[in-house]
């Protein structure tokens, strides 16, 4: 059972026992416990007391263990729920199956007592979602090696805080995308629509808006003759239906040789768009992926407005194993240093473990001491970031390549060179870029990067 069909499960269960649905204070509690978050976690999630949240809770498990029959708590609800797909312990129906096709059917259980009527409008809109799905452009998924803290902080973001605008950002090969799908594959059930967008690079508005459009204009079953077609602006659709739009590669919308997330002349009406999103009230959710984001995502600090981001980092040891034992260099001594050492990014492990099985050597050997290999495939991508920064940008990147350790701030404003002024700015951007890697008041860059820009870039 997936959690969606758990929580359908509690629902019916609550409904017979007290003749009333899951208010949403109980359905938080319920899918936090299935997400195993703390009462702390899911009062924080919620903006309630945790002392609240423990006396929901309370009251959900004495509801369940009376109608159950068994103790049911926080501890075993799970367990509980994945018991009842094989089990006849709900005493108030004959088919227990029945429940569980109402997540597949969008129906009632025949034979509950006192069960309402279905509802058309959700009945159809349950009908209808496969077909107001248009991931045509969402790729394959492919190796997924499992982020859960980070599925589980866009999930708490997006189905129980409702943010409306989530920038999922990172350096090149991280994982943004991929991570993405996953997402996607485990929510898009929750929405009316589910829409996934390439950005290439010739980004129009108009382009974007008139696909989104067209597809709810064809969903709702408009009359399509020009004279009667009536298609309302895109933030009028956003508030009438919920909607999760995902735009890939939104850095195409901004300009090379700037500072991060200046928009091209061409494409400054996604800013009013962005706007739009944030501050008007709607129920769907943008989630913008790339090297870069929106200058007005990068303005807003404060967790009570409807805006999220999330910096994409390297994946574990384990998880770089993985990617190494694909290529027969997980038994390698020094597998451990070869994944710091590229920090756990996938794209960047792979093409660097690819090359070493190419030469048929290992990493000890040609990998000696602190070197580091750049395959051809990974100058690419990384002369792609490296083209879109500033003169001034590329000037910081030199200075902190010819350290070997961290620069302090401080030092760095002593370069007579660069203004003051001009600094500050070149750092905050790239910091938005992902190249550069800030501890207090020190800077730095990854091996690979500092190894590129004294081979390549400077």
């Amino acid at each position: 059972m997936n959690l969606k069909e758990m929580l359908n499960v509690a629902d019916r269960i609550v409904l017979e026992k007290t003749g009333q649905h899951l208010d949403d204070l109980q359905e938080a509690v319920l899918r936090g416990t299935l997400q195993r978050e703390t009462y702390k976690e899911i009062a924080k999630d919620f903006d309630c007391s945790e002392s609240r949240i423990r006396e929901i809770g309370s009251e959900l498990w004495q509801i369940l263990s009376e109608e159950l029959g068994e103790d049911v708590s926080k501890s075993n609800f799970r367990s509980t729920m994945e018991r009842l797909q094989n089990s006849n312990a709900l005493n108030f129906a004959n088919n227990v199956s029945s429940i569980f096709n109402i997540c597949a059917e969008g129906r009632h259980p025949p034979n509950i007592p006192n069960s309402h009527p279905p509802n058309q409008e959700t009945s159809n809109r349950k009908q209808s979602q496969i077909s107001h799905q248009d991931l045509s452009e969402m790729p394959d998924l492919g190796d997924f090696f499992d982020r859960p803290l980070e599925l589980q902080t866009l999930t708490t973001w997006i189905l129980q805080q409702r943010c409306r605008l989530i920038t999922l950002t990172g350096i090149s090969g991280i994982g943004k995308t991929t991570l993405a799908v996953q997402l996607v594959q485990q929510i898009k059930d929750e929405f009316e629509y589910a829409v996934w967008y390439t950005l290439d690079e010739f980004p129009t508005i108009e382009k974007f808006q008139s696909n989104l459009i067209q597809l709810f204009s064809n969903s709702e079953k408009q009359d399509s003759s020009p004279t009667h077609q009536k298609r309302l602006p895109l933030i009028k659709y956003l508030q009438n239906h919920r909607c999760l739009i995902v735009l890939d590669d939104v850095h195409n919308l901004f300009c090379s040789g700037e500072f991060a997330g200046k928009y091209k002349p061409e494409c400054e009406e996604y800013r009013s768009l962005f706007k739009q999103i944030e501050k008007l009230s709607h129920q769907s959710c943008f989630l913008l992926i790339g090297w870069e984001q929106p200058r007005e995502v990068t303005q807003v600090k404060s967790q009570n407005t409807s805006i999220r981001t999330l910096q994409l980092k390297g994946l574990d040891i384990a998880a770089g194993r993985e990617i190494l034992r694909d290529y027969g260099l997980e038994e390698s001594d020094n597998s451990e240093t070869l994944i710091h050492r590229y920090q756990g990014n996938p794209l960047w492990l792979k093409s660097v473990a690819n090359l070493i099985q190419d030469l048929g050597g290992g990493v000890t050997e040609l990998l000696p001491n602190d070197t580091i290999l750049l395959p051809e495939d990974l100058k690419d991508v990384l002369q792609q970031q490296f083209d879109r920064l500033s003169e001034l940008e590329k000037q910081i990147i030199s200075l902190l390549a010819k350290e070997s350790q961290r620069i302090n701030r401080t030092k760095l404003l002593e370069n007579d060179r660069i203004p003051a002024s001009d600094l500050l700015n070149a750092l905050q951007s790239l910091s938005r870029r992902c190249l550069i890697e800030q501890q207090a008041n020190f800077y730095t860059i990854s091996p690979v990067l500092r190894q590129y820009a004294i081979a390549y870039a400077m």
